[in-house]
C-alpha cells in the first residue's frame, strides 16, 4: 500500500470508528485511532469502561472489527494496543 492510499484507508477507518463509537460510548467507553500498518493492520486503544472491560476482545473482534472490515476491505484485522 502506498503512503497515499494508507492516508486514504486511514480517513476512512476513522470514519468507520465514528460509527461505531456512539455504542460504545453508551457504556461508559470509546474506541481511539492509533495506526495502521502498510499490511493492512489497524491499531486501536480502547478507552473508558471499554479498556477495561472483561468483554473487551468480543468489542473489538464482533464488533468494532466487522463494522471497519465491513466497508474498508483492505483492512485485515483490528487490533488493541
Amino acid at each position: 500500500m502506498t503512503d497515499e492510499e494508507k492516508v486514504i484507508v486511514e480517513q476512512k477507518v476513522i470514519k468507520a470508528l465514528d460509527q461505531v463509537r456512539p455504542y460504545l460510548q453508551q457504556d461508559g467507553g470509546d474506541v481511539e485511532y492509533v495506526d495502521m500498518t502498510n499490511e493492512g493492520v489497524v491499531m486501536v486503544r480502547l478507552q473508558g469502561h471499554c479498556g477495561s472491560c472483561p468483554h473487551a476482545l468480543a468489542t473489538l473482534k464482533n464488533g468494532i472489527e466487522t463494522a471497519v472490515k465491513k466497508v474498508i476491505p483492505e483492512v485485515k484485522c483490528v487490533e488493541r494496543v
